[in-house]
């Protein structure tokens, strides 16, 4: 879109048919003499971006009530936006499996599919593995891929504005992979590429547990844990996108790599990989004292890692995800280490979305994308009567 005037008729025709269309995704249904008042639009002028909407394929008029009409006479044409208008794909891509969720333009979640991977498996196969999920989440929802108006999708590592993977640690092959623009080959919409730890902390702001906290951090506790920030309901990348990666704090003391924290022997633990560190967690469950003494060392190094995150940006709130937040006592040893250091200390909680906040954020990501195509006009014109 070329850059408009405030008196140019067609910024205006967009920015009156953005108005109706937010007034109608509000709501199940409503007539014009509702949308005229909700939208302080003249009737002539609701009418006409009703149309075109309709012509757009973007709304639609609800059929009559039969029996209504019989009653009260003709009733009044009612309308609704057309959520089924278009899809949506949220995409996960984790070290032991791929996920997607495939949602219509309201984010009503329509399907999931989740297909195991293996963690040492390349680029490719892993990327295929995608491929194949999204393919048969698409054929059992009836969906076709033209349908699809955006794709998100979170990937472990530091993630360029191009969806280049800058740093990827967690997957082999990953580190430098030109993630983006081998997935757009896949789809003809756009597709928004985001680290996995920034779509949870999305995902937990949308429909998780941060609903009511514009300021908060979600941890993404795993063999590297990382952290999604939202400053002022805004997602906070950084400058080069590697906000929030705690994981490489113990790079300023190596002794208290991960391999050495979770080890239950004099030896660091190997290999270190999810399964490795599930047993360490199983033994301690058991009251193993030395699986015991690992996991402890364990949630203290988080702990501390979270703790230097917290006094950076004075988050509201402290969301706990990943395969952490399922560790017995957590929550306790953050809240006391925060209040020690904090003038105001967050509240601390566990995420409500467990493990699907990831690909709930990345269809997040999407869903973001379409409504600013809906909504967002360039220019600062308000609607006109």
């Amino acid at each position: 879109m070329g850059q408009l005037t405030g008196g140019d008729p067609s910024l205006l025709r967009r920015i009156n048919s953005a108005v109706v269309l937010h007034a109608l995704r509000a709501t199940d249904f409503a007539t014009l003499t509702e949308i005229t008042r909700v939208t302080g639009l003249s009737r002539p002028t609701v009418e006409g971006v009703v149309e075109g909407l309709i012509d757009g394929g973007l709304v639609v008029e609800a059929a009559a009530d039969e029996s209504a009409a019989r009653r009260q006479g003709r009733p009044a044409r009612r309308f609704r936006f057309r959520a089924e208008a278009g899809h949506l794909l949220g995409l996960q891509i984790g070290s032991h499996r791929v996920s997607a969720l495939l949602s219509d333009l309201d984010g009503r979640v329509l399907g999931s599919l989740s297909k195991d991977v293996c963690e040492t498996a390349p680029a490719d196969e892993r990327l295929e593995r995608l491929r194949t999920a999204v393919a048969e989440l698409l054929r059992r929802a009836g969906v076709a891929r033209g349908s699809l108006r955006a794709v998100g999708v979170a990937t472990p590592g530091i993630v360029e504005a191009d969806g280049t993977v800058r740093l990827g640690t967690a997957l082999p092959e990953w580190t430098g992979l030109a993630l983006g623009e081998r997935l757009r080959r896949s789809f003809k919409c756009p597709v928004l590429l985001e680290n996995d730890a920034n779509a949870a902390a999305v995902a937990e702001h949308w429909k998780g547990a941060g609903t009511e906290s514009d300021d908060m951090v979600f941890v993404l506790a795993g063999l590297s844990p990382g952290a999604g920030s939202l400053i002022g309901g805004r997602l906070h990348r950084g400058y080069g996108g590697a906000a929030g990666e705690i994981g490489a704090f113990h790079l300023l003391g190596r002794e208290v790599t991960p391999e050495r924290l979770l080890s239950t022997t004099d030896e660091p633990l190997h290999p270190l990989d999810e399964q490795a560190v599930e047993e360490v967690f199983a033994h301690a469950r058991a009251g193993d004292e030395r699986a015991l003494a690992a996991v402890d060392r364990f949630i203290q190094r988080l702990v501390h890692d979270v703790a230097a995150l917290v006094l950076a940006l004075d988050p509201e709130l402290v969301v706990i995800g990943g395969w952490a937040a399922g560790l017995d006592g957590v929550l306790e040893p953050l809240r006391e280490e925060l209040a020690r250091y904090c003038l105001r200390p967050p509240r601390v909680a566990l995420s409500l979305l467990g493990e699907a906040a990831v690909a709930t954020g990345a269809l997040r990501l999407a869903l973001d994308h379409v409504e600013e195509q809906l909504f967002a006009v360039e220019g600062t014109v308000t609607a006109r009567r």
